[in-house]
């Protein structure tokens, strides 16, 4: 397989369960045994049938621990790894309850492995998948002012795709191995990691070319592109703060974004959402571009087909793209060794805000201390040809807030 050289030491994913994320030395170019090991039979033999996809595999780890870490770094519980131990939950054992943290995990998770495969294909990195060709027979659909340019009359679809049918697809393979569904927990999982790859999937724009004479855009070519994955945590976040608390139900899903939804969606109009859906049959779509198409169809089980009640009967059924949790979240005020919270005790806090940033909040009312630092900063940047940036260093004093 390619070096994986260029993917920081954080991991690659056994994202059956999120919190198995390894750590792959710099350097190395094959998959260490020891993290061979942490892998399902069946997720081994994805990457063997896939060429490249545990590069994407990997740069989708990190990118979910990146984006985690951001959306929640003024938060009490921050996504913290600084624990993480080779093979161990590099989480905390956290993910073992089932509250909106772990929903979160396990949604940004799906979400990022979604997004790196699907961009690998287009790119070329991964042998079994290229770029997402299955809408250029479709007649193209008015833009409805989508990157429209004045005096612009046509367009055609063209150019690289991001294969975000390929992306949803392996995703639901690989990171959905071993949640059978039997559980009200396995539901749980499998309903965060499904909303994680829809908000991908959903997210997908149009981009487009102009050609003519003189930049006159004549004509148009356009393709569907993956949204960048800070929106995506955006929104995944927004999930979080609105997660529904759930129980099981009986009753089967119908609005969940399984099989069935999928396959009619290949037909839809709306370019924002999907022209370039799992569903469809194209040479290079999932059914016939994929580690399927070589012989291991198998028999369809529908794990995606329930509905989720509330917790609270007064609340509306939980939609297929909102985040669920079971149990409330435990209290990240103080270190818990054995969740492995970090608690918030010496994190920095903003003294003038009222919210989760704010002294009184993340410090959970036992104050704070304020001190004065010296801080040595680039500054005066200036660019001298060819081809240096120089700057001299300011040393500049700040006042700083820390949780007793």
């Amino acid at each position: 397989m390619s070096s994986l050289a260029a993917i920081s030491s954080r991991g690659i994913a056994k994202a059956g369960e999120p919190n198995n994320i390894s750590p792959l030395a710099p350097g190395m170019t094959y998959l260490d045994p020891a993290i061979h090991a942490t892998l399902r039979r069946k997720q081994r033999r994805l990457a063997r049938e896939n060429p490249g996809v545990l590069a994407a595999i990997a740069k989708g780890a990190n990118l979910a621990i990146n984006e985690c870490q951001h959306q929640f770094r003024t938060r009490r519980w921050n996504c913290s790894t600084r624990n993480f131990l080779r093979g161990k939950n590099l989480f905390g054992k956290i993910v073992e309850r089932g509250c909106r943290e772990t929903a979160f995990i396990y949604a940004i998770t799906s979400a990022a492995v979604t997004h790196s495969v699907a961009r690998a294909c287009s790119e070329g990195s991964i042998e079994s998948c290229t770029c997402d060709y299955s809408h250029h027979n479709r007649e193209p659909q008015p833009m409805n002012n989508m990157g429209a340019v004045a005096g612009v009359g046509d367009w055609e679809w063209g150019g690289c795709s991001d294969n975000i049918g390929f992306g949803f697809k392996f995703s639901r393979d690989f990171v959905d191995t071993g949640e059978r569904g039997r559980t009200l927990r396995e539901k749980m999982n499998l309903h965060n990691n499904e909303a994680g790859r829809a908000h991908v999937q959903a997210e997908m724009r149009q981009e487009c070319k102009c050609h003519g004479m003189s930049g006159s855009c004549t004509m148009k070519t356009c393709w569907m592109r993956l949204n960048s994955f800070r929106t995506i945590g955006d929104i995944l976040k927004d999930r979080f703060d609105g997660a529904s608390r759930v129980m099981v139900s009986n009753s089967l899903r119908s609005t969940s974004v399984n099989e069935n939804t999928l396959t009619n969606r290949a037909g839809s109009n709306n370019l924002k959402t999907n022209t370039n859906s799992v569903g469809g049959a194209s040479p290079n779509s999932v059914l016939s571009n994929s580690f399927h198409a070589r012989g291991h169809q198998q028999k369809r089980v529908n794990r995606y087909n329930f509905q989720l009640k509330p917790y609270n009967p007064e609340h509306k059924p939980p939609g297929s793209k909102d985040l669920v949790y079971l149990e409330p979240s435990p209290g990240f005020c103080e270190r818990n060794p054995r969740l492995g919270i970090q608690g918030t005790h010496g994190r920095q806090c903003n003294d003038t805000s009222i919210g989760v940033d704010g002294c009184d909040l993340m410090c959970c009312g036992r104050g704070y201390r304020t001190q004065e630092v010296t801080v040595v900063e680039r500054c005066s940047c200036t660019f001298h040809w060819c081809c240096e940036v120089k700057c001299k260093l300011c040393r500049t004093k700040k006042i700083i807030h820390t949780c007793l």
